[in-house]
């Protein structure tokens, strides 16, 4: 597992992340979201990045108004293995 260390202002984070889990998970599903909508990375490893199993993932992608189908087009999309 790759471990990294943010440094952010505190006056930068939204009141609704109020601890640093709550944050650190925001930020690994943004990733996540971001990285899949770019075709950089599956559908399940997206899923896994974000902590979560497909259908959750799928269902933060509907919450969030991102098709489940919508790949970059910049990558191919990796395979999972």
């Amino acid at each position: 597992m790759t471990q990294i260390t943010l440094d952010i202002p505190g006056e930068a984070v939204p009141s609704q992340y109020s601890s640093p889990e709550s944050l650190t998970q925001a930020i690994l599903i943004a990733a996540a979201i971001y990285w899949y909508t770019r075709g950089e990375i599956s559908q399940g490893k997206a899923a896994q990045l974000a902590g979560l199993n497909r259908k959750e993932f799928l269902e933060v992608l509907e919450r969030e108004k991102v098709g489940a189908s919508h790949f970059g087009k910049r990558k191919k999309i990796i395979r999972d293995s």
